[in-house]
């Protein structure tokens, strides 16, 4: 055999190898940064155990938080006449919601089924991100139709149940 197309070969195989870990890469690089912006407001909603818990009525809201006053419901926690939660598609003027205080400070995450989902949105747009570059870069179709599912599914659960 030339050597000509032995070379080639190898540079194709290297090309192919390379073209493959780059996606898969920027595959898990996408993955690690839904999970890392979920688990910032999800690690508080999930392991409420010794975290103060209670409700908010929200009386207004102004830029990107809402304020209300802060009724506890477990036990240690104190009434605050104002806490802060941000305004999101899940927080409504006039409404009261469950929520988990964030440790040291007078900002509040909503919990609950809805609160729980919502922290994972971001996750479930990177799963939706990430099953594109599968099937474009890797050509792994079947697991991008997965990985898009399970995106879809976690942002649908979070609109029905905010």
């Amino acid at each position: 055999m030339p050597s000509a197309v032995v070379s080639s070969q190898g540079a194709f195989t290297a090309l192919r190898f390379g073209r493959l870990a780059a996606m898969g890469a920027v595959a898990v690089l996408i993955l690690i940064a839904g999970v890392w912006a979920s688990w910032s407001s999800a690690q508080y909603v999930m392991l409420t155990k010794g975290r103060e818990s209670g409700t908010i009525e929200v009386a207004g809201c102004a830029g990107d938080t809402c304020s209300g006053r802060y009724t506890p419901l477990s036990a240690g926690s104190q009434a605050r006449e104002r806490v802060l939660i941000g305004n999101t598609a899940a927080v409504r003027d006039g409404e009261t919601y469950t929520v988990v205080m964030k440790p040291g400070g007078s900002e509040v995450i909503r919990s609950g089924p809805a609160g729980v989902l919502y922290s994972w949105v971001p996750l479930g747009g990177a799963l939706l991100l990430a099953s594109v570059v599968v099937a474009g870069g890797l050509g792994r179709t079947r697991a991008a139709w997965m990985m898009a599912g399970a995106g879809f599914a976690v942002i649908t659960a979070a609109f029905l149940t905010v």
